[in-house]
């Protein structure tokens, strides 16, 4: 009878131990993204190239975006620069320059305190039509594109 109540007791201690564990992991602030894909599918040359990415701290702690980083000089991200409260949310907007004909393939990468995802890529992509005629196309096949 000793013995079955001695590992019962340690049965109930490591699981008690074990949430406890588990639940210090999962503290902190936690980021979710709506999509992490925005695809401009064919967008015309110099046409608006800004589009946002919605997120949300699922966390118990404020979310604090520390940087986010264009894959080129083309792609320019803004963010929140204050904290984002638990359950609070936020956006990325990028700006993509639609002076360059021909597909996209770019990303922006979101350095946070996120415990689940403290490296956050997001990615754009899409087809830019051609220059106009008169005007000068630039490459968008040369340096610095992800593809």
């Amino acid at each position: 009878m000793k013995t079955v109540f001695l590992s019962l007791v340690m049965l109930v201690g490591s699981a008690f131990i074990s949430n406890k564990v588990s639940a210090q992991v999962e503290s902190g602030a936690k980021v979710e993204f709506e999509k992490e894909v925005h695809d401009y599918g064919n967008i015309k040359y110099g046409a608006n190239g800004t589009c946002t990415f919605e997120f949300k701290n699922t966390g118990n702690a404020p979310l604090i975006i520390s940087k986010a980083t264009g894959s080129c000089g083309c792609t320019v991200p803004s963010w929140p620069k204050e904290p984002i409260a638990p359950g609070g949310k936020g956006e990325i907007t990028v700006k993509y320059d639609t002076k360059r004909s021909g597909p996209i393939t770019k990303s922006v990468t979101i350095t946070s305190n996120a415990v689940n995802e403290p490296s956050k890529v997001i990615r754009i992509k899409g087809t830019v039509g051609a220059a106009p005629e008169g005007s000068t196309p630039v490459n968008n096949s040369g340096p610095g594109t992800d593809k």
